[in-house]
């Protein structure tokens, strides 16, 4: 086993609670996250209690986490680390109440033996439960020396947020409160701290003096799935928008924090929050894939988006009259997740006509945020030959290429361990959850019309006027190299 580096992982012995532990987040993803982390040694102690509305005993939850870890875990599970593994699994239903919840934290603190444990409440419950199950672990005497984690909506609108996290307030200080964006857990989100602050090259050119526009794109291929009544309640602005791809910008567009630590980061996205315009309705592009309104679960009127698009600003001195530009949706052409940054072109061009300067846009500088990291910078560059002809070439960099591509921690993991850390840095905040529901409220109000789109298209056609002048940057003008590819 590869030895873990100081402080990446908790100081004290974990008791987990999985609340929803047979539902299908936890077993697409918590239950094998936490199986890799507790077989690989980050944790230094952990025992797990399952909790959901399923009348099973421990050995009934043993073998849905069994069954879980080989239909989805991304790692070979070896005999030796499942009987570990096994061994630290409880369950209670929660038929049984805050009473047997208490006990099973009890019993799972004493057999870790250890002098002090903390305790991690992950709530993967839709949020019509959370607050009933919040209540519950107040009731249990669970709220001491715990953190608790949070899947999204946060809430629907500004009025909903704030009474969602007054609530919360009354169980759980702000500070034990882990808003979870899985977005922000994967590593090329990370990477843009990094990328930004590291580099003598790029950070004096981040700003409204150097860069033209920003686009942060996230479309996407699956339909709703069994999803439907869920998606009807919220749609794709509140579903995405709000809780994710605003959040990737809070990252992109912040000040230098005045250290790398958790509350100068969020202070420093919080103020990227503050200093955002509203949300003009004329700036959005609503659409609704053809077909939509015949699937289960949904009105045959209904006026849900399952796309959008729009235009936003931040009205600061370092990006004023900067442009950012987000789409997400259902069902579209392909499913990525971009970061793509249009610097401006120079004052002057002095080379000829037809020499195809500026005929494939501006240079980008271009972040995907799928797992496998990757990075993209584009430039004009002379064609090889007589005359003066310029092609749009690119630098290219891929996780996979530094051989280091197997130590990447799975986003859910990642955030996991932040969150028995008590490292908040990448989780969202309630005043920076009720600014955005804040800038929102124009649009919520008073929102444009759905327009249909075709599925496996790129959305309604109005989308090219909403960015107009410029151009999206998906699909591509060109495909990522292969590095097994000869000739790539």
């Amino acid at each position: 086993m590869a030895k873990i580096p100081p402080g990446v992982g908790p100081r004290f012995p974990q008791v987990v609670m999985l609340v929803g532990a047979t539902g299908d987040l936890a077993r697409r993803k918590l239950l094998p996250g936490l199986f890799h982390l507790c077989s690989s040694g980050f944790i230094p102690g952990c025992r797990i209690i399952g909790v959901s509305l399923d009348e099973l005993d421990t050995e009934g939850f043993r073998a849905a986490a069994r069954s879980a870890l080989d239909e989805f875990g991304s790692r070979k599970v070896l005999p030796a680390a499942w009987d570990a593994f096994a061994g630290i699994l409880d369950y209670v239903p929660l038929s049984g109440g805050a009473q047997a919840l208490r006990r099973a934290v009890e019993r799972a603190e004493s057999s870790l033996g250890a002098p002090e444990c903390r305790r991690l409440h992950y709530l993967s419950v839709p949020p019509s439960a959370a607050l009933s199950v919040v209540r519950m672990l107040g009731a249990a005497e669970l709220v001491e020396r715990s953190h608790i984690v949070m899947e999204k909506p946060f809430g629907t609108d500004l009025a909903s947020a704030v009474i969602l996290n007054r609530q919360l307030h009354e169980v759980f200080d702000e500070e034990q409160i882990f808003r979870i964006d899985h977005f922000l857990g994967k590593e090329p989100a990370q990477n843009i701290l990094a990328f930004r602050f590291a580099n003598g090259l790029f950070e004096p050119i981040w700003n409204r003096n150097f860069i033209d526009h920003v686009q942060i794109d996230v479309p996407e291929t699956l339909g709703l799935g069994k999803r439907a009544g869920f998606y009807e309640q919220t749609g794709a602005y509140r579903d995405m928008v709000v809780t994710h791809l605003f959040q990737i910008l809070g990252f992109m567009a912040m000040e230098p924090p005045t250290a790398l630590e958790p509350a100068p980061i969020s202070e420093e996205k919080n103020k990227v929050f503050r200093s955002m315009l509203p949300i003009v309705p004329a700036d959005v592009v609503r659409g609704q894939y053809s077909g939509y309104r015949q699937e289960e679960g949904v009105d045959p009127d209904s006026d849900t988006e399952t796309f959008v698009a729009l235009k936003c600003h931040i009205d600061n001195w370092r990006w004023a009259g900067v442009p950012f530009f987000l789409r997400t949706g259902k069902r579209l052409a392909e499913g990525q997740r971009i970061i793509s940054i249009a610097f401006r072109e120079p004052p002057k061009s002095m080379f000829p006509p037809g020499s195809g300067v500026g005929a494939q846009g501006p240079d980008h500088l271009t972040f995907d945020l799928a797992d496998a990291s990757k990075m993209s910078l584009s430039f004009y560059g002379k064609r090889p030959g007589p005359g003066m002809r310029l092609d749009k070439l690119s630098l290219q960099f891929a996780m996979r290429d530094t051989g280091l591509v197997g130590e990447v921690l799975e986003a859910y993991e990642r955030l996991i361990l932040d969150a028995m850390r008590g490292d908040r840095t990448l989780f969202t905040t309630a005043e920076g959850i009720e600014r955005l529901w804040q800038v929102s409220t124009s649009l919520l109000e008073t929102p444009p019309p759905v327009r249909l789109y075709e599925p496996g298209s790129w959305g309604p056609k109005a989308i090219h006027q909403l960015i107009a002048p410029h151009a999206w940057r998906l699909p591509f003008e060109r495909v990522w190299r292969d590095p097994n590819k000869a000739g790539s």
